[in-house]
């Protein structure tokens, strides 16, 4: 198939949604499917997120949108983001009746009651009307997909997440400890953007014996570097030295509240490293059961009981999460045009584009 994707979301940002729809296009690309990226990098106007000046938001893309659309003739569109690209693409495909599908990847509502003075339901409002007529809503988790249904979501289709158990493996991990050979142990670890809605500083307010790391780069870091000078804070580290950070700690800690799935848990379990986390979605559904980690309300606690569960079970539990299985998930999840209407669709489409400019 031809795929165009429309993210608010892409390079040079590093967050989930990114890592997850370039893992995704990888493995679409290896069996065959091509794809068109609609992404901020794309020369549109943007402006900087208020609070969060890294990340661009894009717009006026209405016009390019529509061009691209018509020049890839694209089998399927999936919207990833809730962002100005998304809502773009999203009156593009529904003026000219192109199915589409959509995905939830964060906690909006929550994300923007964080930063912003915006209730949550206005919050939820906003982005049950944004994916109100995609074909399937595709959530990566089983509370995800109940918490959105009580709310009022339609058309919720399962899409679950994998790991890449070579870059995060237990074999990273040495006897000198790699990046903590000279902290105190055990090693606590956190990796991720570091930003408010991460609730990065519940881990760092821990009574906890040892090491806090904070590994990644974000608006909050230098305030909580202030605030909190015991912890370590090196900085965003990538590939092999991404994965000796994940392997020779002792716990991984997720204290977000607003992840939908929180791809670092599977890393750091792939790693062989145990995750504490709250009982929300994301943590109550990757570990529960599986020895691999422990979820309380009381994180600390759930922090401790992780230093007594074995490495190589967690491990094991990682390996049933495969990037091959998430990509073809997602395809099956797709709304693409019926195969007779699509030469009829695109005839169609490129004559209305010739008897009317595009506004």
């Amino acid at each position: 198939m031809r795929i165009m994707l429309v993210t608010d979301a892409w390079e040079p940002q590093v967050n989930g949604v990114v890592r997850t729809m370039k893992r995704v296009i990888a493995e679409c690309e290896a069996m065959g499917h091509d794809w068109d990226i609609v992404s901020p990098n794309d020369g549109f106007k943007t402006i900087p997120l208020p609070t969060y000046p890294e990340i661009k938001l894009a717009f006026g893309a209405k016009p390019q949108i529509e061009e691209r659309l018509l020049e890839f003739e694209p089998d399927a569109v999936h919207i990833a983001t809730e962002g100005p690209l998304g809502w773009a693409a999203r009156s593009i495909c529904l003026k000219h009746k192109m199915p589409f599908t959509s995905s939830y990847h964060t906690r909006f509502p929550e994300y923007l009651n964080a930063r912003l003075p915006i209730p949550l339901w206005a919050g939820y409002k906003y982005v049950r009307q944004f994916h109100r007529y995609s074909g399937r809503v595709m959530v990566a988790t089983v509370s995800m997909i109940e918490e959105l249904q009580s709310r009022g979501f339609k058309n919720i289709a399962a899409w679950s997440r994998g790991v890449d158990t070579d870059l995060f493996h237990p074999s990273k991990r040495t006897e000198d400890r790699g990046p903590y050979k000279s902290m105190k142990g055990p090693i606590f670890l956190n990796v991720g953007r570091v930003a408010v809605e991460k609730n990065i500083e519940s881990f760092l307010k821990l009574d906890l014996p040892g090491t806090k790391v904070v590994v990644g780069d974000g608006p909050a870091r230098e305030e909580l570097m202030q605030k909190y000078p015991d912890a370590i804070f090196p900085g965003s580290k990538f590939g092999d030295e991404l994965g000796s950070y994940f392997a020779n700690a002792d716990v991984f800690c997720f204290p977000s509240l607003t992840d939908t799935f929180g791809l670092v848990i599977l890393e750091a379990m792939a790693a062989g490293t145990p995750v504490a986390g709250y009982n929300v979605s994301g943590p109550k559904d990757l570990i529960p059961g599986t020895n691999a980690g422990a979820i309380n309300d009381d994180l600390a606690q759930a922090c401790l009981d992780c230093l007594e569960l074995d490495r190589e079970t967690t491990h094991k539990h990682a390996q049933a999460f495969s990037w091959t299985a998430c990509a073809e998930q997602f395809l099956e999840n797709l709304d693409p045009l019926p195969v007779p209407e699509r030469k009829r669709f695109w005839q169609r489409f490129r004559r209305l584009r010739r008897k009317k400019p595009v506004e």
